[in-house]
């Protein structure tokens, strides 16, 4: 498995680097033609107010706990939201999925995207679209549901869209990894292009002290930018087979097996560590992995024949292996939430007063 977390900050110059260096010049002028065209056209609007949340490198920054955190906030505002999503890696078959009607969810994660089914799960009261065109997902929203606040998950690059609120998430402890673009480097573009954020999350800030979250240079990137720091917090550990769950102390001393698909996989490790874990084995897997029935077996057995006290993975595997793990009383899932440090009403000051100005939001 190529160790691309590895790769992307990773600043010498390699050798063995040569093919990628290429690709990533040419995905560079990929990247330019289309930035080029996208801000020369005509942005389409939705009927109400539009946030879109999302980043500049590939995976990483948290942004579907943050979406989550807006969602459940904007809803208890009174306001009629919706999430709409790409639906990364799901198998979609019409051009629009509703995976949540705000009652019920309407489609699992194969057919939705992991992300997209999480934040259906998480997030009752609230419909969940996918779509490629997250123009015509919001319109189903806004006919189907009424919807008129409209949260674009990882919309930062969804350029045809207009939006009122443009937020950017950097990962505070390394925002751009090693500087390059894809797939030298994680950058989908350049760095530059924070220059179109109307405001900048700094994720994982608490791992630095907070107010040391922002280096000179990001700050003269970040110019006059509003900027809040916030982190990602674990939160509850779930067995959903026997239907309980436990907060992050039931971890300490604990013997476990883990595994995780997604972007920084070590990151996970970290987490589990932190909270006092014993991890006898772990078993990283690319982002978005789509777990076989061989590979959940082999981690079952390590647990076995470890003497583990159970298996352990994040939610976002979860809702992709769950259908072989749901009857396995030794496999648990462990959830995380997003919260600001310090300036959390300042943040929502700043929404509020988005949405009055944009007057498109109806209660």
């Amino acid at each position: 498995m190529i160790d691309w977390a590895r790769i992307h900050q990773d600043k010498e110059f390699r050798v063995s680097y040569l093919p990628l260096s290429l690709m990533s010049l040419i995905y560079s002028i990929g990247v330019s033609i289309r930035l080029k065209k996208m801000k020369d056209r005509e942005k389409m609007s939705l009927p109400g107010f539009t946030v879109s949340i999302g980043n500049i490198t590939a995976g990483g920054t948290g942004k579907t706990p943050a979406a989550c955190m807006i969602a459940e906030w904007a809803h208890g505002e009174g306001y009629n939201v919706a999430i709409l999503s790409r639906g990364y890696g799901g198998r979609r078959r019409a051009r629009v999925t509703v995976v949540s009607d705000g009652r019920d969810i309407l489609a699992g994660p194969k057919e939705a995207g992991d992300e997209p089914y999480l934040m259906a799960e998480r997030l009752p009261g609230i419909p969940v679209i996918t779509s490629k065109d997250r123009y015509l997902a919001g319109l189903t929203a806004h006919r189907n549901f009424g919807s008129s606040f409209f949260i674009l998950d990882d919309g930062y690059q969804h350029l045809a869209l207009k939006r009122d609120l443009d937020l950017l998430l950097l990962d505070a402890v390394m925002p751009f990894g090693n500087g390059r673009l894809l797939p030298r480097g994680p950058l989908r573009e350049p760095a530059s292009e924070i220059s179109r954020a109307d405001a900048v999350i700094l994720t994982r800030a608490g791992q630095l002290g907070g107010d040391k979250a922002m280096s000179n240079d990001l700050k003269n990137l970040l110019q006059e930018r509003p900027v809040f720091l916030g982190d990602h917090l674990p939160d509850r550990i779930i067995f959903p087979a026997v239907k309980t769950d436990h907060d992050t102390s039931f971890l300490k001393g604990k013997r476990v097996v883990a595994f995780a698909g997604i972007a920084r996989p070590d990151s996970f490790r970290d987490t589990l560590l932190r909270q006092g874990a014993e991890i006898l084995n772990f078993r990283p897997f690319p982002d978005h992995h789509p777990f076989s029935s061989d590979e959940i077996r082999v981690m079952t057995a390590e647990r076995e024949k470890q003497g583990a006290d159970f298996l352990i993975t994040t939610e976002k595997d979860w809702m992709r292996s769950g259908e072989i793990l749901s009857v396995d009383r030794l496999v648990s899932y462990l959830t995380i939430k997003f919260d600001f440090i310090g300036e959390k009403d300042g943040f929502f000051t700043m929404v509020r007063e988005r949405v009055r100005k944009s007057k498109g939001v109806i209660l």
